[in-house]
């Protein structure tokens, strides 16, 4: 049967930024498709009603507070899955983000930044991962990028070229890891998660950001964990080294940042 396909029973997953948005939706998603699941995000407060939420479902789930800009913190994740419930099969890179900046103010350490965080952190974090998934038979890695990886607009140069890594990255291990780890990941458009709550809260904004996706409607987090659930499962068995788009059909930016054309002279850059 293809429904059977979704199930995850037995599965273990590691879900990074999981105490909401995205990363709380996949989670729960996977519980729901009966995996047990490690649960990771700076909040404390947050994982634990994610875990509350995931055990009413009758399934497993550690809680990991840490801060997942740390390279071997979001590594020992591997190890936590494994030393507590036994294996691991899913490993979700969902924790990432940078604010938009104007690209004289776009410094070298600021996309640094912007690359250790969306990048290092899932390299981290899966290259832990793999001995482990091998342990089992193998498994599956599902990155969350971003439609900004793939179009261009104004504010969006760290955290665009950071999320393009992440999906040539995702490419390139798949190479790497096939046959028995998949590697794939999500190209995200405007989603309703807590980044986005002031275009939520005010109705000009998120007018703009509505108009400007062919859908006409802003993406809600479960519709992406969906794809997640998929990619993780049986269901997504033929996929790896894809990079899967579900951004409402978005091909520009949906949101103006506002930023002016540079002056013809006395630019200041910052340092």
């Amino acid at each position: 049967m293809v429904l059977e396909r979704f199930r995850l029973d037995g599965s273990v997953a590691v879900v990074t930024g999981a105490g909401r948005g995205i990363g709380a939706a996949s989670a729960l998603a996977l519980a729901e498709a009966g995996a047990d699941v490690v649960l990771a995000a700076r909040s404390e407060d947050q994982l634990k009603e994610v875990a509350q939420q995931v055990e009413a479902l009758g399934r497993r789930a550690v809680v990991v507070p840490a801060d997942l800009s740390d390279l071997d913190a979001v590594a020992h994740l591997a190890s936590v899955a494994k030393d507590e419930l036994g294996r691991l099969d899913v490993v979700v890179n969902n924790v990432g983000g940078t604010m938009p900046r104007e690209f004289l103010r776009t410094s070298p350490r600021f996309l640094e930044e912007a690359f250790h965080f969306n990048v290092s952190t899932a390299h981290a974090l899966t290259r832990a991962a793999v001995p482990v998934m091998l342990e089992t038979g193998g498994g599956s890695v599902i990155g969350i990028s971003s439609v900004m990886g793939r179009i261009s607009g104004r504010g969006f140069l760290a955290y665009g070229v950071a999320k393009a890594a992440l999906a040539h990255w995702t490419r390139l291990a798949a190479a790497d890891l096939a046959p028995h780890i998949r590697v794939n990941a999500i190209a995200v458009g405007s989603v309703a998660t807590s980044a986005l709550q002031i275009v939520m809260d005010d109705e000009s904004l998120r007018s703009q950001a509505e108009a400007n996706t062919p859908l006409k409607k802003i993406g809600d987090p479960d519709e992406i964990a969906a794809i997640v659930l998929t990619l993780a499962s049986r269901a997504g068995g033929f996929m790896t080294g894809k990079v899967v788009q579900v951004d409402g059909g978005t091909d520009v930016p949906t949101l103006d940042m506002g930023f002016a054309d540079l002056p013809a002279a006395d630019v200041e850059v910052s340092p």
